[in-house]
């Protein structure tokens, strides 16, 4: 056997989400966060289209997006509905991190692949480095509500009008404890068909 198949179970077992409030300050040095892209782009996708585009936040850029996290969430809901501790959430988590990226997908422009299926391979490839995070230790929290789909942040992530932005992961250091896991067992998700 090539890998150790218990280490991946391992890790993949392993991987949780930590919530950017759970952070340290400590940097998360670019070769790593480079390192973490790389392995999302190893994703399949079908007909090789590899349709994400990963946008780096770092440094004072998070506090640009902060502030346009801010100004969508205003924007976008009624002042009824308005929750402070929904905009103190949204607009805290980029300056909590030691790096946020956006996640967008590109769609092929001959769309020979259907959108679901671009969507699905994008979301392999936030897998594929949430479990890079994991084994780095670093926390990593895959945002994907409101503000964070619209067009605004299809513009941050300069994607084009038949693009989508599918969210932003959070990274960086745990302060925390890594928190605990549970699955179903698997007769309550597993259907084994012989016949």
């Amino acid at each position: 056997m090539k890998f150790s198949v218990s280490e991946i179970s391992e890790l993949v077992r392993h991987r949780r989400t930590v919530y950017p409030k759970d952070y340290t300050d400590r940097v998360v040095h670019r070769e790593i966060v480079e390192r973490i892209i790389s392995n999302g782009t190893w994703a399949p996708s079908h007909g090789m289209t590899q349709p994400w585009r990963i946008t780096v936040f770092s440094g004072s850029a998070r506090e640009r997006l902060s502030r346009s996290l801010g100004e969508e969430y205003r924007r976008t809901t009624p002042e009824e509905k308005f929750l402070q501790r929904k905009f103190d959430n949204m607009t805290q988590r980029p300056l909590q991190s030691s790096v946020v990226l956006g996640i967008g997908m590109k769609r092929d422009p001959k769309r020979k692949i259907t959108e679901l299926d671009e969507l699905m391979a994008v979301a392999c490839a936030v897998q594929n480095m949430q479990l890079t995070c994991a084994a780095y230790g670093l926390g990593a929290f895959w945002a994907t509500g409101g503000a964070l789909l619209g067009d605004r942040m299809k513009e941050l992530l300069r994607l084009e009008e038949e693009d989508r932005a599918l969210g932003l992961l959070f990274i960086g250091y745990p302060a925390i404890e890594w928190p605990k896991g549970f699955r179903k067992p698997l007769d309550q998700v597993m259907t084994w068909l012989e016949e």
